[in-house]
């Protein structure tokens, strides 16, 4: 599991993080949501030790990310948005970084390329972007680590490919796999992410899941903007309207309208979800 306990973090003197504390446990795919700039990547920087605290701590299964422990690297895998590859094909990048992670499967590495449609083969330089990003996705996958950080992993990617994305990541999920995707394309990963991190500027505003969220709040389909709304939004047909859940109804979750209600509603949400 990892756990964030006060943790403070700056760049030189502007604060990123200010005390904050949350856990991501096991058999969960995390969606890490917040608007520009409020530290979404630092966070998984902080969390594979690329970047040490300022202040308090993280921790994952008794490791510190910072101390590099070579047990703990070799469990975990950082994807960032946007990776350097030099002139060399997916399969001879994956034989390095392979040699650094025991349980590295090349034929699973195989198998994702033609499940996603690109050739091992042919070198980065000569795969279109989408190509390139899916290429990238099969490595880390093919590591077999129990922590899986991904930024921004659909950027690029077309309609089929992010279905295709999904699916490979479910697959490869188990009780015992942490997957943590940074995203701003939530209706890509809407069916995949459950819990839902959001982060503020210097906090965490809610970290809930689907089920905890819907015991909450209330997303209603209707032809009018209910004036007692947290959020409202015009859509074919008329609104959605996020409402505090008064009247325990059930309700599907609209990631997008969620995240808007949490950062026009602060406080209240807080207040509601902390009852």
């Amino acid at each position: 599991m990892i756990t964030i306990k006060n943790l403070d973090f700056s760049y030189k003197n502007v604060a990123v993080f200010k005390n904050i504390s949350l856990n991501f446990k096991r058999g969960n795919v995390y969606g890490l949501l917040g608007e520009n700039g409020v530290g979404k990547t630092t966070l998984l920087k902080l969390i594979c030790g690329l970047q040490h605290p300022t202040a308090g701590t993280c921790t994952i299964d008794e490791f510190v990310p910072s101390e590099r422990n070579p047990y703990f690297l070799q469990n975990i895998f950082f994807l960032p948005e946007e990776v350097i590859t030099d002139d060399t094909t997916p399969e001879k990048f994956v034989k390095k970084l392979g040699v650094f992670y025991p349980r590295y499967d090349h034929e699973y590495f195989l198998n994702l390329m033609d499940e996603l449609e690109v050739d091992a083969t042919k070198k980065f330089d000569a795969l279109s972007y989408g190509q390139k990003k899916k290429a990238l996705l099969a490595c880390a996958l093919s590591l077999r680590t129990d922590y899986l950080l991904l930024d921004e992993p659909t950027n690029g990617l077309d309609i089929p490919s992010k279905a295709l994305f999904r699916k490979v990541i479910l697959q490869h999920c188990t009780d015992e796999t942490t997957v943590i995707i940074s995203t701003h394309q939530v209706k890509d990963v809407e069916n995949l992410i459950d819990p839902i991190v959001i982060l503020d500027h210097d906090e965490v505003l809610l970290n809930a899941t689907f089920e905890e969220i819907s015991s909450k709040l209330y997303f209603e389909y209707g032809a009018e903007k209910s004036d007692d709304a947290l959020y409202s939004e015009m859509m074919p047909g008329g609104y959605i309207n996020v409402l505090p859940n008064n009247f325990e109804m059930e309700s599907k979750v609209n990631v997008e309208a969620l995240f808007n209600a949490v950062r026009n509603n602060k406080k209240r949400i807080k207040e509601i979800f902390n009852n």
